[in-house]
């Protein structure tokens, strides 16, 4: 007894096979794969931040969070920027030469703008997260400080430019991050840039 073989039947049966494989294969690999991408939270913990200061007065602080680091922005009263100047003999690098800064930021002000300072907010000696003390008195004037920032974990001390006080732990300036303002009253912590507007 011979057996007629459909051969059509036969094509059509091994062709939607493969095909049925095929969409399974996709459908299994496709939650593998997008467990190997980066999650939202983490793609947004490298992305760069937008922060407005126009409400930010001279003498104020604000505190955001980039890259799982705090991230001061102060605006300086121009007394604080004047005083800037007298305080060199004071700190371990007033020049700004160890590469803790954009070349933009390596001046007196370690910032773009003289009346804006943006810092990482973790103190270089151990990590600590050091806190915002803009006032000084006639006594604190023959240690050349003018205000800054005082590590509680050790007492480093550092000068409203993130400079690093002599005779103290942190051997080195905060960090200054990238960053580039997109506005006049709009900074870009993240990207390198210039001044806008």
């Amino acid at each position: 007894m011979t057996r007629m073989v459909n051969k059509k039947r036969r094509q059509f049966l091994i062709g939607s096979t493969c095909t049925l494989a095929a969409v399974g294969g996709v459908g299994i690999a496709t939650p593998f794969i997008a467990a190997w991408q980066p999650s939202r939270q983490s793609r947004a913990a490298g992305a760069p931040l937008r922060v407005d200061i126009s409400k930010l007065e001279p003498g104020q602080q604000m505190t955001v969070e980039w890259q799982g680091q705090p991230v001061w922005v102060v605006r300086r009263s121009a007394q604080s920027v004047s005083e800037l100047s007298d305080l060199t003999s004071y700190l371990v690098d007033p020049f700004s030469q160890q590469a803790q800064q954009p070349s933009y930021a390596q001046n007196l002000y370690r910032s773009l703008k003289p009346e804006i300072s943006v810092l990482v907010g973790v103190c270089t000696h151990l990590g600590c997260s050091p806190i915002y003390h803009p006032e000084h008195s006639a006594q604190d004037l023959d240690g050349g400080w003018r205000g800054g920032f005082i590590c509680p974990c050790h007492g480093s001390k550092f000068d409203l430019a993130g400079r690093a006080y002599k005779h103290f732990p942190a051997q080195s300036n905060l960090v200054v991050p990238p960053y580039y303002y997109k506005s006049e009253t709009l900074l870009e912590i993240g990207i390198d840039g210039e001044v806008n507007g």
